[in-house]
């Protein structure tokens, strides 16, 4: 069975950081994509980022580029988010995800993490 365990959300003031991590485990890590969605109230769940599975490949949203970084550790079973010069809009539940593939403009996830807070206050 498939568990994905985020941890890292707080609350933080604008212009600081936060790393998300996500512990992967039930089938083989390093065969998949990984990537990071977020939701925020009243709001759809967006993409926010992902990962290939060598690590090699990473694509953001235009939202988060140059201030989020996508990365893995295959060794480790676990990807990571860090998160610098955060704003107050990247306020959402933030959602680790194994597997994500884009059919035009739409998602579809292998699964699901339980998701974490982040909360950027201004």
């Amino acid at each position: 069975q498939v568990q994905l365990v985020e941890s890292g959300g707080g609350l933080v003031q604008a212009g600081g950081s936060l790393r998300l991590s996500c512990a992967a485990s039930g089938r083989t890590f390093s065969y998949y994509i990984m990537g990071w969605f977020r939701q925020a109230p009243g709001k759809e769940r967006e993409f926010v980022a992902t990962i290939s599975w060598s690590g090699g490949r990473q694509d953001y949203a235009d939202s988060v580029k140059g201030r989020f970084t996508i990365s893995r550790d295959n060794a480790k079973n676990t990807v990571y988010l860090q998160m610098n010069s955060l704003k107050p809009e990247d306020t959402a539940i933030y959602y680790c995800a194994q597997d994500p593939r884009k059919y035009g403009s739409r998602w579809e996830v292998g699964y699901w993490g339980q998701g974490t807070q982040v909360t950027v206050s201004s």
